[in-house]
């Protein structure tokens, strides 16, 4: 089982500033110190029948007002094929946007970029610069990462009027919108609902990950049933399955996390979950599967 892990994290305590690891800024998880060390390429080593033949690599925060750093540090350290999607402030004035960008170019990884927008959501995606920004993107062949809870149905609506204005732009969604672990509730069926709202776009994109983020128990049974809930809703071709390590090990190892997913799908799918569709979306062409 050949796997491309199409959203993780890499850290160099030494060399980033990574505010939000820090013990007294948020998130504020008392098992925080699990996470607050160096993670390399090394230690994403997967025993046989797994196999890691390449990844992409999520901004975590290393340098959000030189982002260029990361990408700069990745490409210096990781042998590893791998795409980028770096941090950019899609509420920028266009102008300071474009020079952004233009300096994160200079990166060969460079794939797309990632705006955490959270709360803040419906703020920034009605920014009349953002759909500038957007439009811009979308002109460079870049890809949007975009992290926000489906739970929040105006925040839906604006992303859904910025997919209207501009097709072009491939929009990727993580963490598969933070669905409910737990399904029959209205929490559930109004992540559904929204799920169903954003599946209208073919340039959208669902990763799902970051179940630990939730509840560091969680049960396989939910990842299964999440997953083939977006398969049902936007395809097989549209669904990715990631890890988010190092915030796995919250719950599980590495190999762990990759051991459970392998139990859960068939074969033929799990080839196109954890392998075809993030070499497609993240156009990691190198890769070949033999």
């Amino acid at each position: 089982m050949k796997i491309i892990d199409p959203h993780l994290h890499l850290f160099d305590l030494t060399q980033g500033q990574y505010h939000w690891l820090r013990p007294e800024n948020p998130p504020n998880w008392p098992d925080k110190s699990v996470i607050q060390q160096n993670f390399n390429e090394h230690q994403l080593a997967l025993d046989s029948p797994l196999t890691l033949v390449g990844f992409v690599h999520i901004e975590a925060g290393f340098d959000n007002v030189q982002p260029w750093r990361e990408l700069q540090w990745l490409e210096a350290n990781c042998q590893l094929p791998f795409k980028a999607v770096a941090c950019a402030n899609i509420g920028l004035p266009t102008e300071q946007f474009i020079k952004q960008i233009s300096q994160l170019q200079q990166q060969k990884s460079l794939i797309g970029i990632r705006h955490i927008l959270d709360d803040d959501a419906v703020t920034l995606l009605s920014k009349p610069q953002a759909i500038d920004n957007f439009n811009y993107l979308a002109a460079e062949q870049l890809s949007f990462d975009c992290q926000l809870s489906f739970a929040d149905d105006a925040a839906i609506i604006a992303l859904c009027q910025v997919l209207t204005q501009i097709p072009e732009l491939v929009c990727i969604i993580n963490h598969a919108g933070f669905a409910p672990l737990t399904t029959n509730t209205p929490e559930f069926h109004g992540w559904h609902h929204n799920l169903q709202r954003l599946a209208k776009f073919p340039q959208v994109v669902i990763k799902c990950s970051g179940w630990e983020m939730q509840n560091r128990h969680y049960q396989a049974s939910a990842i299964k049933c999440i997953t083939e809930t977006c398969i049902n809703v936007f395809g097989i071709s549209r669904v990715m399955l990631a890890s988010n390590f190092p915030l796995t090990l919250f719950s599980c190892s590495y190999q762990g996390y990759w051991h459970q997913i392998s139990t859960q799908f068939q074969p033929q799918l799990l080839e196109n979950l954890c392998y075809n569709n993030s070499k497609n979306w993240y156009k990691l062409d190198s890769i070949s599967i033999t």
